[in-house]
């Protein structure tokens, strides 16, 4: 561990006079030119390939030529539409060393959205993958009214050529092919010296998901980002010989600061996985030691292992048997609070196999939960969201090192993290070096720092309202931080639910609680001056086929989902789920729904969070009835 902490106070002190991200990717070449840096896929040839350090530099500096030549000049915005891979690093890096701005869009985001934001950032280019994709943005930009006259040029990264009505453009942007985008460019000269960025230049627009409203671009710049990389470095200490599984869309900060620019720092590599669907395979196949995710990844893992274990009593109690005395030494390692009545209950659960010595559970249950995820994980990172306490108990007392931490897209991300060795999965962990807490009226977390973004795009009102004078951001949760500078998150103030008696209940804690069931696919409470928290779920599929056939209803017909013996049946998990909660934060009313929440339907944003304003609206009728039967 000491010489881990050497190493990376070294690299720390390495980077320390770096200013931007083009001279990082400099500095990273000429430390370490021949090893990997990237690696990819190739569908065509069915094989993986790699970039090393000193290529990923040859590239970005034919890419600049190209933006160079199409007279994308300092300050201009790039937007970015492709999925992580080479091409998405490439056109990045370049837009950085050509001192312009890039602008990650999400690949899943809507043409409308889409739309808005090319025209708010008035971008002068649009990389993304096909003509359709674009056609689809066109017509939702004329449909509302939209004008994307900024935008001078558009490149196709999946023809070879352009054919049709692509080709045939007589007025807007120029449109080309990846391949004849470049053939225009020439390698950039000494006089493009102009270009290169300062520290307090752009380094990014990233377009909040907007829950409620219009998405607001978040400035941030390249003093931002790297400060974030300075103090994350120490923290989880990246290794030059790790290696990063990347699946987070880079249009996601989290993503973008702790899964790209960090390992630029410390010389990590970084694969791209082939797709989500394809993640479980890929986790086997590259052997990731760095795995950056959202909860719903490991959500996703432990549904599918309660749906395993659901057939076998036996084995049931063999994982809660491992499970509890995981926990038990986990806790013990990182001095947490003695045990509650939750691992009591796991405990029993397990029955006599709890006391079988850990050396066997770690083989028959562990090990194999482990080698899920490649069977090398050094360091897995959850954040974007909270992590439902079940799951988190679960991973780390079977012994994935999973760490939680705190941030959002105006800190660049991270404000607070857990560290190995210093871990407490109930909290975020403390106050990265360098960024400064309080807790202000409301108990509001506030943030102060180099991380903290210069404000909202062309939103000067709005950038008031969340930044002061003194360059204190208001970040719009509630939290409360104990003595020993941990930071415990209790929830976005603007929605925490106040019902009509007065009692104030996080939802989203509520929700992740329910969601520890794997009949429950997606959950939404609702309360607000109501008499009693109540309840909407999406039923995950093969779950409600078996609770439907148990209670003799047809799972196929719609009118089953809210049976009253299915509402009883269904309300009596969550009351097992949300046990260790406050009586009056226990749903009593539940409505059941098959169909999906998602981006496409407009009940999620492109960063996975619901949109609980449009949630209301859709299921008005239903709450209404909640309500009136009670």
């Amino acid at each position: 561990m000491t010489s881990v902490h050497h190493s990376a106070s070294a690299a720390v002190a390495a980077i320390d006079n770096i200013q931007t991200l083009p001279q990082l990717l400099a500095w990273r070449a000429a430390q370490s030119p021949e090893r990997e840096a990237y690696r990819e896929f190739d569908a065509g040839a069915q094989q993986w390939r790699s970039l090393s350090w000193a290529q990923t530099l040859a590239e970005v500096q034919r890419w600049q030529g190209a933006l160079a030549a199409s007279g994308v000049g300092k300050e201009q915005r790039v937007a970015i539409l492709l999925p992580n891979g080479f091409n998405a690093m490439r056109i990045d890096q370049a837009t950085l060393a050509q001192g312009a701005v890039p602008v990650p869009l999400h690949a899943i985001d809507n043409p409308g959205s889409i739309a808005y934001i090319l025209s708010d950032c008035a971008a002068s280019l649009l990389m993304l993958g096909r003509p359709e994709q674009w056609q689809q943005i066109q017509a939702a930009a004329e449909q509302t009214g939209v004008s994307l006259a900024a935008l001078q040029a558009i490149v196709f990264t999946e023809v070879s050529s352009l054919a049709g009505p692509a080709a045939a453009q007589s007025s807007g942007p120029r449109q080309l092919a990846l391949v004849d985008w470049l053939r225009s460019g020439s390698m950039p000269s000494a006089d493009n010296a102009a270009s290169t960025p300062g520290a307090e230049d752009l380094a990014t627009i990233v377009y909040t998901s907007g829950t409620t409203g219009k998405p607001k671009g978040v400035m941030l710049t390249h003093r931002n980002v790297l400060a974030n990389v300075k103090s994350i470095y120490p923290c989880v200490t990246p290794l030059a010989d790790d290696v990063f599984l990347s699946f987070l869309p880079l249009s996601h900060t989290f993503e973008r600061t702790t899964g790209y620019y960090l390992p630029i720092a410390s010389g990590s590599a970084v694969v791209y996985a082939r797709s989500v669907p394809q993640l479980a395979e890929d986790m086997k196949t590259v052997r990731p030691t760095v795995l950056i995710s959202v909860p719903r990844i490991y959500e996703r893992v432990h549904a599918k292992l309660q749906e395993m274990l659901a057939t076998s009593p036996f084995k049931q109690r063999l994982f809660e048997a491992a499970q509890a005395k995981g926990w038990q030494r986990f806790r013990a390692e990182h001095g947490l609070t003695p045990p509650n009545a939750d691992d009591a209950a796991q405990a029993a659960k397990a029955g006599l196999l709890r006391f079988l010595p850990w050396a066997l559970l770690r083989a028959l249950v562990a090990k194999p939960l482990l080698a899920q995820f490649g069977g090398r994980i050094r360091i897995a990172v959850s954040g974007g969201a909270p992590l439902a306490h079940a799951q988190a108990r679960c991973f780390m007392g079977l012994g994935l090192p999973l760490l939680q931490g705190y941030g959002m897209t105006e800190t660049s991300p991270v404000v607070a993290a857990n560290v190995p060795g210093d871990n407490d999965p109930a909290t975020v962990g403390r106050a990265l070096p360098g960024v400064e807490v309080r807790i202000g009226e409301n108990r509001e977390l506030q943030v102060r720092g180099a991380l903290v973004m210069r404000g909202y795009w062309n939103r000067p009102e709005d950038t008031a309202r969340v930044l002061d004078t003194e360059g204190w951001l208001a970040t719009g949760d509630q939290a409360e931080v104990n003595a020993q500078g941990r930071i415990r998150i209790l929830g976005r103030i603007k929605e925490i639910i106040v019902t009509s008696t007065g009692e104030k209940v996080p939802p989203g804690d509520l929700e992740q609680a329910i969601l520890a069931d794997p009949l429950f696919e997606q959950v939404f409470v609702v309360g607000e001056q109501r008499p009693f928290i109540a309840t909407v779920a999406v039923v995950q599929a093969d779950e409600w086929i078996k609770l439907a056939k148990s209670l003799g209803l047809d799972a196929q017909d719609e009118s089953s989902l809210n049976a009253p013996e299915a509402v009883a049946a269904a309300l009596k998990r969550i009351e097992r789920s949300t046990a260790s909660f406050a009586r009056y934060a226990v749903p009593r009313a539940l409505t059941l729904t098959r169909e999906p929440w998602t981006i496409e339907n407009g009940l999620m944003t492109p960063t996975l969070k619901l949109k609980r304003n449009n949630l209301m609206a859709r299921f008005e009728q239903a709450i209404e009835g909640m309500y009136r039967r009670r």
